[in-house]
């Protein structure tokens, strides 16, 4: 794929370099890369993505720009504020899709938080990314975007973005350029892209016409011979009922084919293509909004199962999910879970193609046949009703498995005791430990991991706005709600160490925007209620205008060539300046 300048033929002979310059067809198909050629990623250390806003008053003029952009009165507004940080998210109060480009950076860390050095993604920003380069960026404030996964084989790390420049409006919301729905009122199309970095920074990009009118949140990259598809998730639709077709089967847990030519130079992808399908009839319950059951989030691989989970929304349920590919009984339905709930068949494999879905019951029944299932002994109650908000998910054994639990989001706020009371009283709220039971056969919560969150407290981020924030009446300042992304090893000693990414509650005009947290916690693996004394603790806070979203290892790691990283999950060193 396209290079990123001329800074990648650094140190070659002159006569390679000037070959190199005049063949511009093989210029663009190196992947891009980072600006050094001796970039490494050290195997055994943690990637970190985060959005950075540029912070620029002129991205919006207050009582000028007309939000979404390109709108048809009478369904237009006024911005209230210009594009500085954080007011600029107010606008979401008059524009539910608001939302404004930014440049994607990975920090790699050592296991203490400590920043090693930092790769920021190809971007319209940078010098010499023109638009006919590699390029890719995130929708600040969307907090569920750029959640990060090490591939199958463990090279390289994916995750998910937009083929746009940097300060495009609603992008988050758009259509893509095949499925385009009339009734979006954001109006402008971009397609969504999978991006992938190996251990020497060198990215590789997809173009997909999934998550139209949405999102997409997170990919896995199958790298095993022959395989070579992405395994993504996110969500579809922002207009009206009933949404187009290439909606409904651009939702969810999709799958697609990993390609090798610069962004430019890939063909048209086509129409989405689903890899897993649930729907709320499958548990006896009456019918949702088509397409908005598979809302997803979360998303790992495990002894060769995909699962994905659900914490948003209105539709569908919120619990933890897996894609059975054992195959349908005489009914239709899932071996694994006739009746919706079950478990993963020992002979499970990962897909390569599409799953078979009938076109002529999109409107009526979704994507069918269906072939995923809730895991069973996770929630099955409708998002409606719902007290469990999953977001990441982690096995640290086939028995033994953590669930981020975000946090329901409400930020009601007491001035007398300075809490967000609604985000303090959470029980379900942090990090879940989930056991599994070989007598019942089913997962059991044995307890959830919340010292050292400080929920509902709130913090200061230096230069961040303190007091209230006048569009809302509520505090600037942040407060931890929950956890979102989440990563793990299991440590020699019995132990098991969690780094996770906070999601928060504010005053904010929209609290995807507020600077949040890497935290860490170690947990006795073998332990089935709550041990004592362990704690979260704070290995990096967001700085002004960043947000964090993803965390993985870094690429390579677990394949024997690991750092002798001994920092464990301590807290940064107090001499260390850039670990706040």
């Amino acid at each position: 794929m396209a290079a990123k300048g001329l800074r990648a033929f650094v140190g070659l002979p002159r006569t390679v370099l000037v070959s190199a310059l005049l063949a511009s067809t093989a210029l663009a198909s190196m992947p891009a890369r980072a600006d050094q050629d001796d970039f490494h990623f050290r195997p055994g250390h943690l990637l970190l993505s985060k959005a950075v806003y540029d912070n620029k008053a002129s991205n919006i003029t207050a009582g000028v720009t007309q939000l979404p952009p390109n709108c048809v009165a009478p369904n237009c507004a006024a911005a209230t504020t210009d594009g500085i940080y954080p007011m600029v998210f107010s606008n979401d109060l008059v524009d539910s899709s608001f939302g404004i480009t930014a440049k994607i950076v990975l920090d790699e860390l050592r296991l203490n938080g400590h920043r090693v050095q930092s790769l920021e993604v190809p971007n319209s920003g940078q010098h010499g990314v023109t638009s006919n380069r590699d390029q890719m960026v995130t929708s600040f404030p969307s907090k569920s975007e750029i959640g990060l996964n090490l591939s199958i084989d463990r090279h390289s790390v994916s995750f998910m973005g937009y083929l746009a420049p940097i300060d495009a409006v609603d992008v988050s919301n758009s259509n893509t350029p095949d499925v385009v729905d009339s009734t979006n009122p954001v109006t402008s199309a971009f397609s969504r892209v999978i991006a992938t970095v190996d251990e020497h920074g060198r990215f590789r990009f997809t173009k997909t016409n999934a998550y139209s009118g949405n999102n997409g949140r997170a990919a896995v990259l199958n790298d095993r011979p022959g395989a070579n598809v992405f395994y993504a998730t996110g969500n579809a639709g922002n207009g009206s009922n009933p949404q187009p077709n290439g909606v409904i089967i651009g939702a969810g847990a999709q799958i697609m084919t990993a390609a090798k030519a610069p962004l430019v130079n890939q063909l048209d992808p086509g129409l989405p293509t689903p890899v897993g399908s649930f729907n709320v009839t499958q548990l006896s319950l009456k019918a949702d909004k088509i397409g908005k059951d598979t809302n997803f989030r979360g998303l790992t691989v495990f002894n060769d199962v995909i699962y994905v989970t659900k914490g948003s929304g209105g539709n569908g349920i919120n619990t933890v999910y897996f894609i059975d590919t054992s195959g349908f009984d005489a009914n239709g339905k899932p071996l694994a879970c006739p009746n919706g709930v079950g478990l993963p068949s020992a002979s499970a494999k990962l897909p390569t193609t599409p799953i078979y879905y009938d076109a002529s019951k999109l409107q009526t029944l979704g994507v069918t046949p269906y072939n995923m299932c809730v895991l069973k002994g996770f929630p099955t109650n409708l998002a409606k009703t719902a007290t469990s908000f999953p977001f990441g998910v982690w096995f640290a054994d086939a028995k033994t498995l953590y669930v981020a639990d975000e946090g329901d989001g409400t930020n009601t706020f007491s001035a007398a005791t300075n809490t967000y009371t609604a985000a303090a009283a959470q029980t379900g709220a942090g990090l879940q430990k989930w056991v599994f039971d070989d007598t019942a056969k089913t997962w059991k919560l044995s307890y959830t991991l919340q010292a050292g969150l400080g929920l509902g407290i709130p913090y200061t981020v230096r230069d961040y706005p303190t007091g209230n924030n006048a569009a809302t009446g509520l505090p600037w300042s942040p407060a931890t709600d929950g956890l979102r992304n989440i990563i793990g090893r299991v440590n020699p000693d019995g132990t098991a160490s969690i780094w996770a990414i906070t999601s928060t509650v504010s005053g904010g005009g929209d609290q995807g925007a507020d600077p949040n947290r890497l935290v860490v916690i170690k947990d006795k693996l073998a332990a089935t209620a709550l041990p004592a004394g362990e704690t979260f603790t704070t290995v990096r806070t967001a700085r002004f205008a960043e947000a964090l979203r993803g965390v993985s290892f870094t690429p390579e790691t677990g394949l024997g060539r690991d750092a002798d990283d001994h920092d464990g999950g301590r807290p940064c060193d107090r001499d260390d300046d850039d670990c706040r």
